[in-house]
């Protein structure tokens, strides 16, 4: 594995903050031109740092990110432990049940919720959680921000790109709904490979008309990566879920 905190020469580190500025910039940009072309309200850019060094998402804090994102847990634990509070950390990816209790350690919101196991796994978590900082005087936990994730393609040769199916919606949002700790931030997809990410994300949104209808506040859709921005947007897309374009190609994991 790669070391999340390995240290850097003054001149590699000048230049990988130029480039990623650049990189951030470009895609702030590309937002813009999508926002004012949908007439949309600018979604949350979540920068998705799966692999890159703290060093990387230092210099990403030091030029307005205030959003991560990470899948794996042994990773992003590590890395919030090393920057606190710096950051609002998303986890994004498939979610063990018996990683529950460690994710809600530091993340914010969990985008991948599929399954009542996992939202009773969560509820727990989050339980155990408050328990834990009320015992030794640690300021409370917020509620998590939980986000219903949909395979929209689950005739996929793949098995699709993770996620509930569509009818499963009402159930899980209700079920949610009613565990104390989690708060239904709304709903979350992958664009399948081989439809056209509009129709994708159009179906997205009528999902999330479902979900709305068991929590009107429930109004988040997390969707749409460095390659269907645009179309995202265009769908209604409160969260962006970025990474190559922002971090450039994945390093080598060793």
């Amino acid at each position: 594995m790669i070391d999340p905190g390995a240290q850097e020469g003054p001149a590699v580190s000048d230049a990988r903050a130029r480039e990623l500025a650049a990189r951030l910039q470009h895609v702030r940009e590309r937002i813009s031109s999508a926002t004012a072309a949908a007439g949309r309200t600018r979604p949350t850019l979540i920068v998705v740092t799966k692999y890159f060094p703290v060093s990387d998402i230092r210099i990403l804090h030091g030029l307005g990110v205030h959003d991560v994102g990470e899948n794996r847990d042994q990773e992003a634990s590590g890395k919030a432990a090393e920057l606190g509070d710096l950051l609002t950390w998303h986890f994004i990816g498939q979610l063990q049940t018996n990683k529950a209790r460690s994710v809600v350690r530091y993340a914010a919101a969990v985008h991948s919720v599929d399954r009542l196991s996992l939202v009773r796994a969560l509820g727990k978590a989050v339980a155990a959680e408050q328990e834990g900082r009320a015992a030794s005087g640690a300021v409370p936990r917020a509620d998590l921000e939980c986000f219903l994730q949909f395979d929209l393609d689950p005739e996929a040769s793949d098995g699709g790109r993770g996620g509930a199916l569509p009818g499963e919606a009402l159930a899980l949002a209700e079920a949610l709904m009613g565990t104390p700790g989690l708060r239904l931030a709304g709903v979350m997809a992958v664009a399948p490979l081989g439809i056209p990410p509009s129709e994708a994300f159009g179906n997205l949104a009528s999902i999330s008309g479902t979900v709305r209808s068991v929590d009107p506040t429930a109004t988040g859709i997390s969707a749409g990566m460095s390659g269907d921005l645009e179309e995202a947007v265009e769908a209604g897309a409160t969260h962006l879920r970025i990474g190559s374009d922002v971090l450039g190609p994945r390093p080598e994991v060793r």
